[in-house]
């Protein structure tokens, strides 16, 4: 996501209440579509990239993937399919039917389910990714990193975060606006940067690992504290 200063104010829109802007902007794949803060903030999100093949950004996190991959908040699925094309085991989560969707007609694995839900194979995951600031999912960072704990294997697992651009750390209730009068459903979020991400791993268990930076982006590897051994590339059940 990114800050929009040029967006465009609120007014209700004459069509359909029942437009879900995130889902009508991942069937055309493209935006624009935009997320609204509660507090009268507005980003201009990244829809367009979502949609499309990963970048080198994406890259950069996709050669550090280890054994079974679990993305958690795959959105349309453009890592799920890369990572597939490069053998591995991976599966997609996302509570928007329309990203599984999306996802699956790329050929991808995804399922809708929320990442606090029961999942496919619990505790044998060697790689799980939250990208796109998915660290931010459910509003809870600590939360959301103390459950996927539970998610990877014990030893030689990796979590591998893209954070904010800059230091910030808060809470917050977000919603998503096509920019036409359409507005979605208010949801919690959370904006993450680097040093705060650093802090909350290690409140939850989590070893940080190489900070790197590519176009513009941030990442961090964090490691699962029970051991750095070699992967396994079983198949999770």
């Amino acid at each position: 996501m990114s800050t929009d200063e040029h967006a465009p104010e609120h007014r209700p829109g004459s069509g359909s209440r029942h437009v879900d802007p995130y889902a009508h902007a991942l069937k055309n794949g493209r935006g624009p579509l935009y997320i609204r803060r509660t507090d009268g903030g507005v980003w201009l999100s990244e829809v367009d990239r979502w949609c499309a093949p990963p970048d080198r950004a994406d890259i950069s996190v996709l050669q550090r993937c280890k054994g079974a991959v679990l993305d958690i908040g795959c959105g349309p699925g453009r890592l799920v399919s890369a990572l597939r094309s490069l053998g591995h085991i991976v599966l997609g989560i996302d509570i928007s039917r329309a990203a599984v969707a999306r996802a699956a007609d790329t050929g991808g694995a995804a399922v809708c389910r929320s990442v606090f839900e029961q999942l496919p194979g619990e505790g044998r995951w060697n790689t799980a990714l939250l990208m796109d600031g998915n660290i931010g999912i459910g509003g809870d960072p600590k939360a959301l990193l103390a459950r996927i704990r539970s998610l990877v294997a014990p030893g030689g697992s990796l979590l591998l975060v893209e954070a904010a651009a800059h230091d910030v750390d808060e809470r917050l209730q977000v919603r998503f606006d096509d920019g036409h009068g359409h507005l979605g459903s208010p949801f919690p979020w959370a904006h993450v940067g680097i040093p705060a991400l650093r802090r909350k791993a290690v409140a939850t268990g989590w070893q940080p690992g190489e900070h790197w930076t590519l176009g513009g982006r941030h990442f961090l590897e964090l490691r699962h504290p029970c051991g750095h051994g070699p992967t396994h590339g079983g198949r999770p059940r």
